[in-house]
């Protein structure tokens, strides 16, 4: 067969990688914002001495890197979506960036902690008036950030038990961009440190409570501990290729079985980006069925943009076993 009649047999394995998705702009004004907020407030937290103010200037450091490795898997998996180093494109280069976003999560939370019990341990004076005016400065810029990187369905896991957060992934983690969701949670935690700040300085200010400035600061890494670890759960599942949602399985396997003569016998599916999976499905029958018919009779909604069948005969011995 001439190699120029094989052309109709070939098919894309972009799956519209090498579009320029929302999050990306959102994600470079957010940097922006965090960049300029972050000096002013590590300056503020040295020159008045909140630990609180502090930590949420340096929180912004920290994250404005963590939305500069967001910022760059944008790039990345744009630029390289048609190289056929990847196998199924680069959509999982997504969960990456989200995971290595939600480990500097943790790491911030570690040292926020450690930083909060040092200071309970041996507090400074704090000039509160200051203090408190660049807290709601930074309150309001995180704000903005939150909304600009969007609020829709980025913070479904952490209001929920772990248990229903778990389930609620495998039914829903399929259509999470796992990169802006990391970046949403980094700016989210600015904000949370904000609003503590204020809580402690005024506390502080009013109330002579001095230790609830590095209190807050704990109580701030324990959620922002928190957020980390939902978000690296979820997105190592899809780095691991972890199978999808029972859901899903169920839905291919009725769909490939609904002829009543096959029999799925061997069935995978995996994510390979956002919204979107592959399935290697081995099947048996007395009377298989074209593979082109098996993977029509597939509904759309399942995500699946690659699909492998993979059918054998049915014997008659095998039969009467």
């Amino acid at each position: 067969m001439h190699n120029g009649n094989l052309n109709q047999w070939h098919h894309d394995h972009t799956f519209d990688q090498d579009r320029r998705k929302p999050g990306e702009s959102r994600t470079l004004i957010v940097i922006a914002i965090t960049a300029s907020m972050m000096v002013v407030e590590i300056f503020a937290g040295i020159h008045f001495g909140s630990m609180a103010l502090l930590a949420d200037g340096l929180h912004m450091a920290s994250h404005a890197v963590a939305l500069g490795i967001t910022a760059f898997a944008y790039v990345y998996a744009r630029r390289h979506a048609r190289s056929r180093k990847f196998s199924f494109g680069t959509g999982k280069v997504n969960a990456l960036g989200g995971f290595t976003g939600a480990v500097l999560l943790a790491i911030f939370a570690l040292s926020m902690g450690f930083e909060s019990i040092a200071r309970l341990l041996d507090p400074v004076e704090i000039a509160f008036n200051q203090a408190i005016a660049v807290a709601f400065l930074g309150l309001l810029v995180n704000g903005a950030s939150v909304l600009i990187l969007g609020v829709d369905d980025h913070i479904h896991d952490h209001h929920h038990s772990p248990e229903h957060s778990q389930e609620h992934s495998d039914d829903q983690h399929h259509h999470h961009d796992h990169n802006l969701k990391s970046a949403y949670l980094h700016v989210l935690a600015d904000a949370l440190t904000s609003l503590l700040a204020i809580v402690a300085l005024l506390s502080a200010k009013y109330f002579g409570w001095v230790w609830m400035d590095p209190i807050m600061g704990i109580v701030g890494a324990v959620l922002v501990a928190r957020w980390s670890y939902g978000l690296m759960r979820t997105t190592a599942s899809v780095l691991l290729d972890r199978q999808a949602p029972e859901k899903v399985q169920n839905i291919i396997r009725e769909a490939v079985e609904q002829d009543g003569d096959s029999r799925v016998t061997d069935l995978h599916v995996w994510s390979i980006g956002p919204g979107i999976y592959s399935a290697q499905i081995a099947l048996v029958a007395h009377n298989p069925a074209a593979p082109e018919e098996y993977k029509g009779r597939i509904p759309k909604s399942t995500g699946l943009v690659h699909i492998t069948i993979e059918t054998h005969l049915c014997e008659p011995e095998q039969k009467a076993a």
